[in-house]
């Protein structure tokens, strides 16, 4: 598989001596101009003020991530030692948007990429008030280590057939921290899959359409374990409105979903830690390092990692040791599409999303023993 890295510098350049200051000059700049006309219109309200303030405060701009001391039993540190996954692996890239993340000059950059890979067409104000509401602190991390060297466990669930009498559950339920997505059914597969959910990710329109499809199939609502982590991926406009009405536990106002209650979805009110978001530098990223399909330029519209895939690099990029359980292998063929079909289906492939590709990475990541990916030999019974 080939690998095509990309240069992250004209986001995360080294802001010091005379660079710094060039950097923090036109910034401001660009800045001020914007403010003045934006003042001129009289769109500026006291909220959209106090995001730009915000926003182009020199005390909220974020300089490179200094890589931080990680135990020893970490994947960075096999990362590390070769060269050719030193590569394309990047512990400097934001994983997480939240408000403090962000910045003028991130949108202004971002401007160049549509959803997922950036804000292209999207109005600077409305995006600060959505990530102005992810204002603790808990909405810019996935966890906090208890101690230094503690070495964190993840296992990252996902739905394909090969988990179905596997046996897997009390092991999965056994690490630090467990990822689900989409149409994770658990009731009636525990031995198989665990009762464990530390983390839910999803698109807005990935977990609608799972709630309808696999309904029948006992996905009629999200996981609610208590202090369960939503990691909404920003798909669309549409997650960013989600995620809004999510905090404040309201109608969605606009746009394809509105009308539709955030508690209906979540069940209760979860507290502001609990929201997190996927930051679209980070799918830019691992779609530019790890995922670049050719049907990124075939089907530029539709196409992106699968919300698996996003999932798993995201703990790939967070957690110290990961396992990866229902993601596709090599026999593939020999399993039904999910682990809870009543009756055997193939999986089917979209232009939405390149699962062959995703397939072989997981098969490259497993053999550098990057990540553990769950395989079985035999035929599903």
């Amino acid at each position: 598989m080939k690998y095509s890295p990309v240069d992250f510098s004209h986001i995360y350049h080294a802001r010091c001596g005379r660079n710094m200051k060039l950097w923090f000059v036109r910034s401001f700049m660009a800045a001020c101009v914007f403010f003045i006309y934006w003042s001129l219109l009289g769109l500026l309200s006291s909220e959209d003020w106090s995001i730009f303030q915000r926003a182009t405060d020199v005390s909220w701009i974020v300089n490179e991530i200094a890589e931080e001391e990680v135990p020893s039993c970490s994947l960075r540190r096999i990362v590390k030692q070769e060269d050719s996954l030193k590569k394309i692996f990047s512990f400097s890239v934001p994983v997480l948007q939240w408000r403090d993340s962000y910045i003028y000059s991130h949108w202004q950059t971002l401007q160049s990429e549509p959803l997922p890979y950036g804000w292209k067409d999207q109005p600077f104000h409305e995006i600060g008030k959505t990530l102005s509401l992810l204002s603790h602190p808990g909405n810019s991390r996935l966890f906090e280590r208890k101690t230094p060297d503690a070495c964190l466990r993840c296992a990252v669930v996902g739905n394909g057939g090969i988990l179905k009498g596997s046996g897997q559950g009390k092991v999965i339920d056994s690490h630090d921290y467990v990822f689900r997505v989409n149409g994770a059914v658990i009731k009636g597969f525990e031995d198989d899959v665990g009762t464990k959910t530390s983390f839910y990710g999803f698109t807005t329109n990935s977990l609608k359409n799972s709630i309808m499809a696999y309904y029948e199939d006992g996905f009629d609502q999200v996981p609610r374990d208590p202090g369960i982590g939503y990691i909404f991926i920003p798909a669309e406009t549409r997650d960013y409105t989600m995620l809004s009405a999510a905090i404040q536990g309201v109608s969605v106002p606009s746009g394809p979903d509105k009308g539709v209650r955030a508690l209906d979805i979540f069940g209760y009110n979860p507290e502001i830690h609990q929201f997190k978001m996927i930051h679209p530098s980070f799918v830019h990223y691992v779609t530019q390092r790890f995922l670049k399909s050719p049907q990124l330029d075939e089907f530029r519209d539709i196409y992106m990692p699968s919300t698996g895939a996003l999932i798993l690099l995201t703990a790939l990029h967070t957690c110290d040791q990961v396992s990866a359980y229902g993601f596709i292998t090599d026999n593939y063929l020999n399993y039904s599409d999910h682990y809870y079909d009543k009756v055997m289906k193939p999986l089917i492939f979209y232009a939405n999303h390149d699962m062959m590709m995703e397939g072989r990475l997981w098969k490259q990541l497993h053999s550098h023993k990057v990540l553990w990916l769950y395989q079985r030999q035999e035929t599903r019974k």
